[in-house]
């Protein structure tokens, strides 16, 4: 299987989309400290908020463009490689040609699985690491104290970075497997891309109905912004520990269906 993996991850580095991808998480961090110091938010409506915290110290910007991307961008951006994993060999006709090698649908699904996970992960990580250098340069490395509110020095803060970002990463796991298990069943990659994306999508839109009641709780994306405690609070809540453990439960599902369905696919249709 280290050889399929990479296989695929030198395929998908040869592709320009995957620039574009990772250069959007990027380029977006960067605006946003830009924005940020050159129109701070004002105001009590935003006292509480990570975007006020960030004109504090540059310690916070990653926090905050990690908040504001994980809600939509960075949801389309691991659609993007989940959705694209197989459907893209089914639509080029070389899915029959993989497997003609000694290599399993198993194992060709694990690398596939494999590499749209760590892209997803290093997407995450780029938007943290842009913030952190951008927000730096910004408004320095300095601790955070509001009195009354609360006060953190800059060990803590990269903690809490580190934390919240690898929180956002699992978090969109989701939406990975997801996206893997929709890219085995149709063959043309957009179908599985706007599936994926459609799941986050649909996913805050019925969690922001309170009338839902208690079936919130089980959307993929209830607890995605749960990590603001480690900010707010000092510590992590009991909300990160559910939103993880929830995510593992659709893991589980959709990729033993991807994989259910893929070994009994025709692969010649």
């Amino acid at each position: 299987m280290t050889a399929a993996f990479r296989a695929e991850m030198a395929k998908q580095v040869r592709r320009p989309r995957t620039y574009i991808a990772l250069g959007i998480t990027i380029a977006l961090p960067v605006i946003i400290a830009i924005a940020l110091h050159a129109n701070p938010p004002r105001g009590r409506d935003e006292g509480d908020s990570l975007l006020r915290l960030a004109t504090q110290t540059g310690l916070i910007v990653p926090a905050a463009t990690l908040r504001f991307m994980s809600r939509f961008f960075l949801i389309v951006i691991v659609a993007l490689f989940a959705g694209d994993a197989v459907a893209s060999e089914a639509t080029w006709g070389t899915l029959r040609y993989l497997l003609i090698r000694p290599v399993g649908r198993g194992r060709l699904l694990a690398a596939k699985l494999g590499a749209a996970a760590l892209f997803a992960l290093l997407a995450t990580v780029l938007i943290a690491v842009a913030g952190l250098v951008a927000g730096t340069a910004a408004f320095g490395w300095e601790p955070l104290s509001i009195p009354f509110f609360v006060q953190q020095g800059t060990r803590r803060l990269v903690e809490h970075l580190l934390l919240a970002t690898g929180y956002v990463a699992w978090s969109m796991a989701a939406i990975v497997a997801f996206g893997f298990m929709l890219s085995t069943m149709v063959y043309t990659p957009a179908g599985a891309i706007f599936g994926a994306v459609g799941l986050g999508v649909v996913s805050e839109i019925l969690d922001s109905i309170t009338a839902i009641g208690s079936i919130r709780y089980g959307f993929p994306t209830h607890y995605i912004d749960s990590w603001d405690s480690l900010y707010f609070r000092g510590h992590a809540s009991a909300d990160m520990a559910r939103g993880a453990l929830l995510q593992v439960a659709y893991v589980v599902v959709f990729c033993a269906f991807a994989a259910w369905w893929f070994r009994r696919k025709d692969i010649l249709s």
